[in-house]
């Protein structure tokens, strides 16, 4: 699918973030091992893994400790890991290495251009985004990445039965993706509006503080449909 020119979406805003000594040696001594080159041509899965296994993506992983833990959780799973910034690349690497990971690739690379240009259709079984960022002022709401054309694009990479998981902290952001989510035909809603947290995604540290202080985080969860 194309997208205009003039405005294309994006995952992510690139800031500049600290690099630690530990983060900067695992970038340059771990790409080789878990890192795959964004080419803009399309990516052969199985070869990359090794295996036929499902395939998840995990769009915008932050410092890595999601998804270390959901792929060391779930060792007959698949995980491609999209994020852009190096020190959370870093982190996920050490990360890797250091649990012994093997079902995990990491692609330093806007995931927008990853879906569109390297990923096949319907070659994924699952989505994360976990806490994109929530643009809180109202005029920047345009930059979220929760929108309807980045969903289609979304679904255009699911397999049937697949799903797409997002969850976030801020509740205005939520109800859009409540919203955005809905609106697309090829997805059903795996829960009566917002999902129960499923025990595939644990808790961070981060998020854990925010539960002690009453914050809430709302996960939701959607399905593609099967061909009739």
């Amino acid at each position: 699918m194309e997208h205009s020119p003039h405005r294309p979406i994006r995952s992510f805003v690139l800031r500049q973030g600290r690099l630690s000594n530990a983060q900067r040696r695992a970038h340059e001594t771990l790409m080789p091992k878990y890192g795959i080159p964004y080419s803009g041509k399309l990516l052969d899965l199985a070869l990359i893994f090794g295996r036929s296994a499902p395939k998840f993506l995990e769009i915008g992983f932050g410092m890595g400790e999601t998804t270390a833990l959901i792929a060391q959780a779930h060792p007959q799973n698949d995980y491609l890991a999209a994020e852009v910034h190096t020190p959370g690349v870093g982190s996920l690497l050490k990360q890797a290495e250091e649990l012994g990971l093997t079902n995990i690739r990491v692609i330093q690379h806007d995931a927008v251009d990853v879906l569109q240009h390297a990923l096949p259709l319907e070659c994924l079984d699952g989505v994360h985004v976990f806490f994109p960022d929530p643009w809180p002022k109202a005029r920047h709401h345009k930059r979220r990445l929760i929108q309807a054309e980045f969903v289609d694009l979304l679904c255009s990479r699911l397999k049937p039965g697949g799903y797409i998981h997002v969850a976030t902290d801020w509740e205005d952001y939520a109800e859009q993706i409540l919203k955005v989510l809905s609106g697309e035909p090829h997805l059903t809603n795996t829960a009566a509006g917002y999902a129960p947290r499923p025990e595939y995604r644990p808790l961070t540290k981060f998020e854990q503080r925010g539960l002690r202080l009453g914050h809430e985080v709302w996960d939701v969860i959607f399905r593609k449909k099967q061909p009739v």
